[in-house]
């Protein structure tokens, strides 16, 4: 049976709990794990309040400290909406997929091929985020990908790796592929499929997400004036410079304390409840 056919059989008549109303995990984990699980419940919330989600199908992750040397990290429940996730919803897998917890919930495997892939790689990519936005995916497609036309592609533009199209990601084997393509880059564009960040904090990688989504926007919307006759791509010097100015950014302790704290406030005013 594949992963496909498992989700599917999973699936069938399958009741998806009010991840607000389930019991609160918050004294059967550890306080890291707490810690850990708040945050990427926050993430989720944030991407969903900046237009990033895709009702259900798209994953962020965050890897967990290593307990008797075996590497696990916290995934989002199938069936479960970004602006609806909590701490205590969170699922923790290990990097065969296992479930490694008692919960109600299962997983999307295709989720579980891109994030294993990536937490077992890098040891720097503590959280995953990848997304599938319509500015996002519409410079996927183009065969140039992102261009130096805005201030917020250059901060990200050196910092970019591309990766083929291979399907829905439920092939295991694609996860070696992944793993090749990113290198040691902090973003990813998947040809006709999305974007993807890492990070070492859901902050920094939110950070990133958010220069790039910003600068896929604003290529899309730059291109709809007219043609690359219109429009003025900065030189390649011109876009190394920017990425070197702005890079303190996303150095651990920089961009994400000067922009987390302030996100988690703005959460809690909209939308409030990630932490149960």
């Amino acid at each position: 049976m594949n992963d496909q056919t498992t989700a599917i059989n999973q699936m069938s008549g399958f009741n998806i709990p009010d991840p607000t109303k389930i019991e609160s995990l918050r004294d059967k984990v550890s306080a890291e794990e707490w810690v850990l699980r708040r945050d990427l419940a926050a993430t989720y919330r944030l991407c969903a309040l900046h237009g990033w989600s895709d009702l259900v199908f798209t994953h962020i992750s965050v890897r967990l400290p290593d307990e008797n040397g075996q590497e696990r990290f916290l995934i989002n429940p199938y069936g479960v909406m970004f602006d609806e996730m909590t701490a205590s919803a969170l699922v923790k897998i290990d990097m065969n997929g296992k479930i490694c917890q008692e919960t109600e919930y299962f997983i999307n495997p295709a989720g579980f091929t891109i994030h294993s892939a990536i937490h077992e790689a890098r040891e720097d990519a503590a959280c995953v985020i990848h997304v599938h936005t319509p500015y996002g995916i519409a410079v996927s497609i183009q065969k140039k990908g992102l261009r130096r036309y805005s201030q917020f592609s250059m901060q990200v533009y050196d910092d970019i790796a591309y990766h083929d199209y291979e399907g829905i990601a439920l092939e295991l084997d694609e996860r070696e592929r992944l793993v090749n393509d990113i290198g040691d880059k902090g973003i990813m564009i998947l040809r006709n499929h999305g974007t993807l960040a890492v990070g070492k904090s859901c902050g920094t990688a939110f950070l990133r997400m958010y220069f790039l989504e910003n600068a896929c926007k604003t290529q899309i919307l730059a291109q709809a004036a007219g043609g690359e006759e219109h429009l003025h791509e900065e030189p390649e010097d011109m876009g190394h410079k920017v990425f070197g100015q702005g890079a303190a950014a996303f150095v651990p302790g920089m961009g994400d304390n000067l922009v987390w704290p302030g996100l988690m406030r703005k959460l809690e005013r909209t939308n409030p409840g990630y932490d149960h």
